[in-house]
């Protein structure tokens, strides 16, 4: 009878710990401190940064709008520019199911400078909520900090869209888990553009290579594959898979920096013609049309940092049709 008692109390204690546990992480946290007080002047060098960045580097637009997954590498619609609303939910293999933001005056029109700010560099939102991971902050939180308030600048300077999107929720335990991910910023100064792999690592980390170019377990990145392919996108037409971008023979070693370059610039190209896909066909979710805007110095600067990066031998099934 001892026995059971002490395993009873024992028992008992280990439940008030855990449930404390899940109080404090639901309750004090995410903990990244308050916004800063800011007022972000949209001078016109920020207003050209930040929609160079914005557009075609970062591509919040991509995320934050809507985009016609009839044609190949899903273009955006017109009429909702930063109107929010594209789903990464469970079909897709996320623990839950998020939706971007409408990121237009009628979405942010209310938030100060600052919580902007603190939104995108450290994933709290205004009311306090934790951003779930598919937003880069973690990425963002480490760029220049003139290179993110020019991207503030510009999304500030947005033409009003009135779209309501859905409210993010996210499965249990990820609930929980999400409000321990943000975390204060590390802002970084950029590198000058004559030290290409420098400004290459820079300019990947603003891209997000990593996130899509990695395999993934419920959205997290599994250590050991960055760089390296394999996260899967479902579609309703089967499985496609993101390509080794490390400089082995399964990735990018035959590549020159001129091809890569190019591969890109195709979809920037004056005469290139949107794709329109036929029913049951697999889609691109690589934003071509988006990053091939980049300019020419910044995708060759890219290829070089790639092309230091410790060389990952996996063969990626490309696509797997149902």
């Amino acid at each position: 009878m001892k026995v059971l008692k002490v395993t009873g109390i024992i028992i008992l204690v280990l439940i008030v710990l855990i449930a404390s546990a899940g109080l404090y992480v639901k309750t004090a946290l995410p903990n990244t401190g308050p916004a800063p007080e800011m007022k972000i002047e949209r001078t016109p060098q920020r207003l050209h940064r930040g929609e160079y960045l914005a557009n075609s580097v970062a591509v919040c637009m991509d995320c934050h709008s809507t985009r016609d997954w009839a044609v190949f590498a899903g273009p955006l619609k017109p009429g909702n520019f930063g109107g929010g609303g594209e789903a990464f939910d469970k079909k897709q293999g996320f623990p839950g199911n998020f939706y971007a933001p409408n990121i237009t005056p009628a979405g942010i029109g209310e938030w100060s400078d600052g919580e902007v700010f603190r939104a995108v560099t450290t994933g709290v939102s205004k009311d306090g909520r934790a951003l779930f991971p598919v937003m880069g902050y973690h990425r963002f939180g480490q760029m220049d900090e003139e290179d993110v308030k020019s991207i503030i600048a510009y999304i500030r300077s947005l033409p009003t869209v009135d779209n309501k999107v859905p409210v993010s929720e996210a499965d249990f335990p990820v609930n929980f888990i999400i409000n321990t991910m943000p975390h204060k910023a590390n802002f970084k100064p950029m590198p000058d553009s004559s030290n290409a792999v420098a400004y290459g690592g820079y300019l990947v980390n603003v891209a997000g290579c990593v996130d899509c170019h990695s395999k993934t377990d419920k959205g997290a990145i599994i250590p050991g594959t960055e760089f390296g392919g394999g996260m899967e996108f479902a579609q309703p037409g089967g499985i496609i898979r993101s390509p080794n971008i490390t400089f082995d023979k399964t990735g990018l070693s035959g590549w020159t920096a001129e091809s890569f370059a190019n591969r890109f610039k195709a979809y920037a190209d004056s005469s290139y013609q949107p794709v329109h896909l036929k029913q049951g066909d697999l889609n691109s979710p690589m934003p071509w049309t988006m990053y091939g805007k980049m300019q020419d110095s910044d995708l060759r600067a890219i290829y070089a940092y790639l092309n230091t990066l410790k060389p990952i031998e996996n063969k990626v099934v490309r696509e797997t049709k149902l």
